[in-house]
């Protein structure tokens, strides 16, 4: 019996876009190990796309709240779209990022009695998601960015920044929201993970027949492509694509952020 199912096979070929015999030979290839066959797959060119496996996206709502150097995110989580534009919803969202400012992020416990209302009361199962609680120190500043649809929050961030404005603060809040960074800055990444993409991008281009000479070159320069997807400070800034976020900041320093997205 191979070291895999059905449902392995299938939920690879979700993530990746190849057909089923494809799938089941990489699976075979790894055996039956998901992360080294999405590789197996992108090495050999075969996946139309190769993503990490995420787990099943929930509906929900996102409340952010700012006051004076807090700031607070919270997401309620629900499992369809109408419940989650609901009002008593959104309220509670706005409640539980208000107590998770004024108190931290344990305080969510407070409102576990009436989470649990609301569940019965709408009759979904409805959860506390990830919250999140920033604080600035001295001569820093806090601002957040919460984007909405249909009358709920989808998408909240908030930042702390040191020897910049308030207003710097939300623009680098409003690039965070659209182009989701998993990093700060290329240090953060660890080194595992940047290890085994370079050695993904090796054999692509190894496979594309590139130039033995030219191969450190043409890897380099896709790793930092990849570097930019990822990396805040590198990433060019959403409102002005010519320069970076890292330039945007000048003299200025993002201290820390937090995203917290519905369904991601």
């Amino acid at each position: 019996m191979p070291g895999f199912s059905a449902r392995d096979v299938q939920a690879l070929r979700r993530a990746t876009g190849v057909g089923m015999l494809d799938a089941r030979r990489a699976l075979q290839e790894c055996g039956g190990d998901m992360d080294a066959a999405v590789k197996w797959l992108r090495e050999k060119g075969l996946a139309e796309k190769a993503k990490r496996q995420e787990r099943e996206a929930s509906e929900g709502t996102v409340a952010a709240v700012r006051e004076e150097g807090v700031a607070a995110i919270a997401e309620l989580r629900c499992e369809t779209d109408f419940v989650a534009k609901s009002a008593e919803l959104v309220s509670l969202a706005d409640e539980l990022a208000a107590v998770v400012a004024a108190k931290g992020e344990d305080a969510v416990a407070e409102l576990a009695d009436e989470v649990a209302r609301l569940a019965q009361t709408l009759g979904e199962n409805v959860s506390v998601g990830r919250v999140a609680r920033l604080q600035a120190g001295e001569g820093e500043v806090v601002d957040t960015y919460l984007h909405q649809q249909a009358g709920r929050g989808v998408n909240g961030v908030a930042v702390v920044l040191r020897g910049g404005t308030e207003q710097l603060a939300h623009d680098v809040a409003v690039h965070i929201a659209f182009a989701r960074p998993l990093y700060l800055r290329r240090e953060d990444v660890p080194e595992a993970e940047a290890a085994a993409e370079r050695e993904t991008l090796e054999a692509i281009s190894r496979r594309e027949g590139k130039p033995e000479a030219a191969l450190a070159k043409i890897v380099e320069g896709r790793m930092n492509g990849w570097f930019r997807e990822r990396v805040l400070l590198e990433q060019p800034f959403v409102r002005d694509e010519k320069q970076t976020v890292g330039a945007l900041l000048g003299d200025a320093e993002i201290v820390r952020f937090a995203q917290v997205v519905v369904g991601s």
